[in-house]
């Protein structure tokens, strides 16, 4: 049985200090023998982590324990092996790149569907209101490349920057349908829903994003597997590694460089 707790998390959230808090959190995630990353930016938090159970339990708890992480919720996986070579701990200045500072999901999260509500949406053809329901994804084209929603938006974008662009391009065929944007773990999606009714239409973003959907829904409605950015490089619907394809890109370490700008 797989032994290493895999985690990722995000949260939007004010933080005032966040090079003072890098040390903190390093010298707490080094003394629990946790590998993986960290990114800190006054928007929030972003990291993905990997040890044994009780060592990344305790360390979400005591960032939970920081009323400014209380609302952390987090999404778990399994593998044989840490599939991070060591610790980073990086300030940024967003956890995750869009270049739109007048998208601040900290100071309001975007409205959100869960994987119950989109899997009903789905079933029946529509929503609740009758509404053609557009699924959009947001993550870069290598990513949509082994895996998405099944009809899902793909624009085909190099790094979510590009996002409000393509957006902005495709409006017209958005308009008057309810859209539900995704991503991996749900950070992406969140700022991409946020400018989306900006733009006028009646987005959300999928709580707790594709990974979120394999843990409640499985595979349904969706095709291939799921990139993540660390030595696993895909999982499957139900959230194990899949198995290795090194025909469907560069390699891990390159696509993973990119986790803090794309």
């Amino acid at each position: 049985m797989a032994s290493v707790l895999n985690v990722s998390a995000y949260l939007f959230t004010r933080i005032d200090d966040p090079a003072a808090l890098r040390g903190v959190l390093r010298d707490r995630a080094s003394a629990s023998g946790l590998r993986g990353t960290i990114l800190l930016a006054e928007e929030g938090i972003n990291l993905f982590l990997a040890g044994d159970l009780d060592a990344v339990r305790g360390f979400i708890d005591s960032l939970r324990a920081d009323e400014r992480f209380a609302a952390l919720m987090t999404k778990e996986s399994w593998s044989d092996a840490v599939p991070f070579g060591k610790l980073l701990v990086k300030v940024k200045r967003e956890i995750i790149r869009m270049d739109r500072p007048e998208v601040r999901p900290q100071d309001g999260r975007a409205p959100a569907v869960t994987p119950e509500t989109l899997r009903r949406w789905l079933d029946q053809g529509a929503d609740d209101d009758g509404r053609e329901v557009v699924l959009v994804d947001t993550r870069n084209a290598f990513e949509v490349d082994y895996g998405t929603f099944t009809g899902a938006k793909d624009w085909r974008i190099e790094r979510f920057t590009q996002f409000p662009d393509a957006a902005s391009a495709h409006r017209a065929e958005l308009a008057g349908k309810t859209v539900v944007s995704f991503c991996t773990g749900g950070i992406r999606c969140e700022k991409a829903a946020l400018y989306l009714r900006d733009e006028g239409l009646d987005a959300y973003q999928l709580d707790g994003g594709i990974l979120g959907w394999f843990a409640e829904q499985g595979g349904a409605y969706w095709d291939g597997d799921c990139f993540v950015f660390d030595e696993r490089e895909a999982l499957d619907a139900g959230l194990a590694p899949a198995p290795a394809s090194g025909d469907r890109g560069a390699s891990v370490a390159a696509r993973a460089a990119t986790v803090v700008s794309a």
